[in-house]
């Protein structure tokens, strides 16, 4: 008789998700840096031995990525250890912080399919 998968997702799964949850609150409640309220993190991936978290994040306000980037890069250490204190782990990864251009990318590729629909109208 095979063995039934337990439902939620695989642990790998709930973890990253965890830890995305667990940083858009930091980002609003603990961190004190108006530039991050624009921020959210839209998804986290660990690599295989959970030791690094590459976190994606965007931004509502596209005008100051930069500053946000910068902003967010400056937090990676102290958002570790609040990621240690509020996930009450044996160990915490280490956190980057990448900016997620798929919304952009997203749009890009609509309009390409849009203007592309129209040229072959045009025909």
């Amino acid at each position: 008789m095979a063995r039934q998968k337990k439902s939620g997702g695989n642990p790998k799964d709930i973890y990253q998700e965890r830890i995305k949850n667990e940083i858009n609150i930091l980002l609003r409640r603990d961190l004190a840096d108006p530039r991050l309220s624009l921020c959210s993190v839209t998804r986290v991936e660990l690599n295989q031995d959970y030791s690094v978290a590459k976190v994606y994040w965007d931004t509502f306000d596209s005008g100051k990525r930069g500053d946000i980037k910068e902003a967010i890069e400056g937090i990676a250490g102290k958002m570790r250890a609040l990621l240690a204190k509020n996930l009450d782990v044996r160990h915490t990864p280490i956190i980057t912080f990448s900016y997620d251009s798929q919304f952009e990318d997203e749009m890009k590729i609509s309009q390409l399919l849009s203007k592309t629909q129209e040229d072959e109208s045009d025909l």
